[in-house]
């Protein structure tokens, strides 16, 4: 049998940390050998996701004290709060240089110290890691994120919205300054911790759009699209939050530029995505809905005709656990550790 990787997952008592040990269960090369969760500590896992309650895994255990030399991970998964992440890593890859750190928060996303601080509130408190990090966005930073040592995976708003549009905009196919993005989320999104917003009774037959004119994927969306178009871009966005566990749903909303219409920026992206085993383009006139892709790493996305000449209408979807977060994490380990890409992310989606 081929030498497994020791795993670290990193806040496993949250929603991406428990979805990053349900998948790495069936991962035939990785081997889980931390746990960790500051208020379950002490804990079986069992204990907190019953699900788990047949499997053999590490006992929770805090992060405040851990010998990250003596742990000897090959790959650590951080799933922490935003602002926290920072410092975890800087000691971890202080003592333990050789692991590889995968971060599903948004603190190692923007590689401007200027923009991080605007959008944060404070000054980040490892700024040569965030100098080093590499956008985990997979299919549009393969190489990079092969030889990289810190991986910031991307937001799953933000992959949501990148993977139809940078192809359109690296070809120079779109306007850059018509772009609207208008996504809804799950109520997974917000995280595990209890807010009072987000009660049963707070949320159930409700729709409504939040971090109006100011949400921080906003930042994520202008650097990685200002880089493919190399200019600035600055994008419409505006997120909704929907009474239902998984998926983001982002309806897209541009004009082609010089003549192109609809039918050919649908070519475009079914060409750029032809070999990609996890971004599927439907056939024009198609639209994905959120159960296609629910509990797998499929993008769907279709394009279709606007009623305004030159405008085309993208919709795209994913699983903000899995493609939108742990999937994904799990896609760039297999990157970096030389194993196929599609490794342990094969399940179809749940349906119904």
């Amino acid at each position: 049998m081929a030498t497994k990787a020791k795993i670290g997952v990193l806040g496993a008592s949250g929603y991406t940390g428990a979805e990053l040990v349900r998948m790495l269960l069936r991962h035939p090369r990785a081997d889980i050998v931390l746990l960790t969760a500051e208020r379950s500590a002490g804990k079986a896992m069992r204990d907190v996701f019953p699900q788990f309650s047949p499997y053999d895994l590490p006992k929770l255990v805090a992060i405040e004290g851990l010998d990250w030399a003596k742990a000897g991970l090959d790959i650590a998964f951080c799933a922490l709060p935003h602002a926290t992440t920072q410092k975890v890593v800087k000691q971890l890859l202080a003592q333990a240089p050789a692991t590889k750190v995968i971060d599903l928060s948004a603190d190692f996303r923007l590689g401007d110290h200027t923009a991080y601080a605007r959008w944060y509130g404070h000054e980040h408190h490892a700024p040569e890691l965030q100098t080093e990090a590499v956008y985990g966005l997979t299919e549009i930073h393969r190489r990079e994120i092969k030889k990289a040592r810190l991986i910031a995976n991307p937001g799953c708003y933000t992959t949501c919205a990148q993977l139809p549009l940078i192809p359109l905009i690296k070809a120079k196919a779109i306007d850059l300054d018509e772009i609207v993005v208008d996504a809804k989320s799950g109520m997974t999104g917000a995280g595990r911790a209890a807010k009072e917003a987000m009660l049963f009774s707070e949320v159930s037959e409700g729709f409504h759009a939040y971090g109006v004119g100011h949400h921080r994927h906003m930042a994520e969306l202008d650097q990685e699209f200002s880089l493919a178009a190399g200019r600035e871009v600055i994008v419409s966005f505006t997120p909704h939050l929907v009474p239902m566990n998984r998926g983001i749903l982002s309806t897209i909303y541009v004009r082609g530029k010089r003549g192109r219409s609809p039918e050919d920026l649908h070519a475009l992206l079914l060409k750029f995505y032809t070999k990609e085993p996890f971004v599927h383009v439907l056939p024009f006139g198609e639209t994905p809905q959120t159960r296609h892709v629910r509990g797998s790493n499929m993008t769907f996305i279709g394009v279709a005709k606007d009623r305004i000449p030159g405008r085309a209408i993208i919709v795209s979807a994913l699983d903000n656990l899995v493609k939108g977060a742990s999937g994904q994490a799990i896609q760039n380990m297999n990157l970096v550790l030389g194993y196929p890409e599609a490794m342990g992310l094969e399940q179809v989606a749940l349906f119904p």
